[in-house]
């Protein structure tokens, strides 16, 4: 094969995994943030004072650090405290 051929090969190979990889990504569940639901440390970003991200929730079902959960489940998450909550308490 020629080097000509040989990159048309690969170029087609490298689109069609893009493609695959671009499939895969789309499928992933749509997620929202939710409040009061994560344990201690465990939060996955800010909210407000004391939690500027990841991790940094001090104590467990903080009210204003959140954890990303599928859509359509936050507020029937339960917890100690009650439910799940879409914004900060």
């Amino acid at each position: 094969m020629n080097n000509l051929k040989l990159a048309t090969v690969a170029l087609a190979f490298a689109s069609i995994a893009t493609g695959v990889n671009a499939a895969e990504s789309s499928s992933a569940p749509a997620m929202e943030k939710c409040y009061g639901v994560a344990l201690a440390g465990k939060n996955d970003c800010a909210a407000g004072a004391g939690t500027s991200c990841a991790g940094t929730s001090k104590t467990d079902y903080q009210a204003n650090a959140w954890k990303s959960v599928p859509a359509g489940t936050c507020t029937s998450i339960k917890t100690p405290n009650g439910n799940g909550s879409l914004t900060a308490k």
